[in-house]
């Protein structure tokens, strides 16, 4: 990625930036994005916007659970070292992270990085089990995380006031066995954020890929259908889907959401989407203060 982005001749990551200049955000989040431990690919992609016209000069990113290696078998397969065993799926470490990009000052020392969270630590989680035993063994119960790439409470100071933005970017709730391990997983990944909502009254917005339709496709929807009707939340953007999934199986989804606190006024939102750049569509909205 960091080759591709300095020699400025892949059409994805051109797609991609011609995408995110055309939506001129003040804070994005980026999902399915590589994640080096110097954050150098995020900053050339970073300059290279800049480069476009539209400068957002705080960029973030935290360590992944996509590829970290656990060294157990927690797929339940019988053996070690499949990209399925890391504590999220990924062929290498970091890959298909998530990141942020902003105009305006990211309050580092008040980010909350839950990404190591255990699974079997929230409450009323579905790990799966065959009758008293967990799947996979008592050892991958004691280790397995909840994320599968990750989940963060990011507070960014805006002229309008702080924003904190609740992201994450779930597991698809397939490509497992009677189980259902990922399924169960996708589904607990966003009942985490259901766990948080009473934990604060802060203004923020929840983002992301859950990886869940609530009403096509596979999974269990009980909890993304939660925070689409919870009190605390607005959805601007409504069923339509977001992904553009193979035909006719899954077929497209709505997968990814934008969901504002009530503590703002929703003064416009809209999509964006280019094949070029992702199968997923852009989101955004603009917001002002509910009570200013």
């Amino acid at each position: 990625m960091l080759r591709d982005t300095l020699r400025g001749q892949d059409a994805q990551i051109t797609a991609v930036l011609a995408l995110i200049a055309q939506a001129a955000p003040d804070i994005i989040a980026l999902q399915g994005i590589d994640f080096d431990a110097e954050m150098r690919a995020l900053t050339a992609l970073r300059d290279a916007l800049a480069a476009r016209g539209h400068d957002m000069p705080h960029a973030y990113a935290l360590p992944s659970n996509a590829g970290l290696a656990s060294g157990l078998d927690l797929n339940g397969n019988g053996r070690l070292g499949d990209a399925d065993d890391n504590h999220g799926y990924g062929r290498f470490t970091g890959a298909g992270a998530m990141a942020l990009l902003s105009r305006h000052p990211i309050d580092r020392d008040a980010v909350q990085d839950f990404t190591p969270m255990l699974w079997r630590d929230l409450p009323g989680h579905l790990y799966p089990t065959d009758g008293n035993t967990p799947f996979a063994g008592t050892r991958a119960f004691a280790a397995h995380r909840l994320s599968s790439k990750g989940h963060w409470s990011v507070p960014v100071d805006t002229p309008q006031g702080p924003v904190t933005l609740w992201t994450w970017h779930a597991t698809p709730p397939v490509f497992d066995g009677p189980e259902d391990r990922n399924g169960r997983r996708n589904h607990d990944e966003a009942a985490f954020w259901l766990s948080r909502l009473g934990t604060t009254d802060a203004p923020l917005v929840l983002l992301g890929t859950a990886n869940i339709d609530p009403d096509r496709g596979e999974g269990r929807p009980a909890a993304i259908t939660s925070l689409l009707t919870h009190p605390r939340l607005q959805d601007a953007h409504g069923p339509a889907p977001t992904a553009d999934f193979r035909d006719p199986s899954p077929g497209d989804l709505r997968v990814d959401y934008l969901l504002p606190s009530t503590h703002w006024r929703i003064t416009d939102h809209g999509r964006l989407t280019d094949p070029e750049a992702s199968r997923h569509d852009l989101l955004w909205v603009d917001l002002e203060p509910a009570d200013p």
